[in-house]
């Protein structure tokens, strides 16, 4: 019998997690078939990898010596997806994603006509939702990955910056600001301000960079708070405040002079947008190919 990397993963998992029950839900196995794995492996090394116990899996000194190199072999298999990537012009596949709400609306539309381009087989199903929700579905292996707006902290997540996005002051045409060549910040804030709802990646990233300038976000004049960028801006190109939103959000209304982006001379609100996926998946070939994709293409000349 030869080293099986199958088996590896499966030994990795079962170890990550604790236990075999926990690892067939994540690895999409049963558990008789996942403890089989693992003692075929056992029976490969002839020795005991891990002790099982009432409450939980621990390592055997074995086990604990082959961790490294399955965790080496899980990341070779993904940076050898990662290279091959590039050649498979004729993959053939599904990809399935989801994104947080700005990401989804604004700026994977312009990215997804490019990539079917270069991939015209492999068929695309996003779904546009909250964080929560994303990761809610990954966990329940019913999406491959999601793009999201701001990291999390999940112990099962894998989180990777694989875009780069800014955000922008915006107001309308019959704004005070609207013929301004730029202000500052403390300029900006003295007027009313309309602003996504708290807990919004793109809110995340304004307060957060708010504090960074010891300005306590409480103290903004907050007139409204909508739940989508579309209704942000809507109130923004009606008079009602000013905002921030990403730059790709506004390429539209800004064409159309209904609404102005104006240049902060004092700050940039520079932000990152990440992939999420399980620790302990393999993703397809497809999303694969799409995360190779978005690192390395240059995105700005659709967006």
């Amino acid at each position: 019998m030869a080293l099986n990397f199958h088996q590896l993963h499966i030994f990795y998992t079962v170890a990550e997690k604790g236990s075999f029950s926990a690892a067939a839900g994540a690895l999409h196995m049963t558990q008789p078939a996942v403890t089989m794995q693992v003692q075929s492996l056992e029976d490969y090394f002839g020795t005991k990898l891990l002790q099982r116990s009432t409450k939980r899996i621990e390592l055997t000194e074995a086990g604990r010596a082959l961790m490294p190199y399955a965790q080496r072999s899980i990341d070779l298999i993904r940076e050898t997806d990662s290279q091959m990537s590039k050649f498979t012009k004729q993959l053939k596949g599904r990809l399935q994603l989801g994104a947080s709400l700005t990401i989804g609306e604004y700026i994977l539309p312009r990215l997804l006509g490019p990539f079917g381009q270069e991939y015209p087989h492999i068929s695309i199903s996003m779904k546009v939702m909250n964080t929560a929700q994303i990761m809610e579905d990954i966990l329940n292996h019913h999406l491959n990955f999601g793009l999201i707006e701001a990291p999390v902290n999940h112990p099962d997540m894998h989180m990777e910056a694989v875009l780069s996005d800014e955000l922008k002051l915006i107001v309308g045409k019959s704004h005070p600001l609207a013929d301004a060549q730029d202000v500052t910040l403390a300029d900006a804030l003295q007027y009313q301000i309309v602003l996504r709802e708290q807990g919004s990646g793109t809110r995340l990233v304004m307060e957060e960079q708010l504090r960074q300038m010891n300005i306590d976000p409480t103290d903004l004049n907050i007139i409204m708070e909508l739940g989508s960028t579309g209704a942000v801006k809507s109130a923004v190109e009606a008079g009602l405040g000013i905002s921030f939103v990403s730059a790709s959000s506004v390429k539209h209304e800004v064409a159309l002079g209904l609404i102005r982006t104006i240049p902060l001379t004092d700050v940039k609100f520079k932000r990152q947008f990440y992939s999420m996926y399980l620790k302990s998946a393999l993703l397809p070939i497809s999303a694969v190919t799409f995360l190779t994709f978005l690192r390395e293409k240059d995105l700005h000349q659709w967006l």
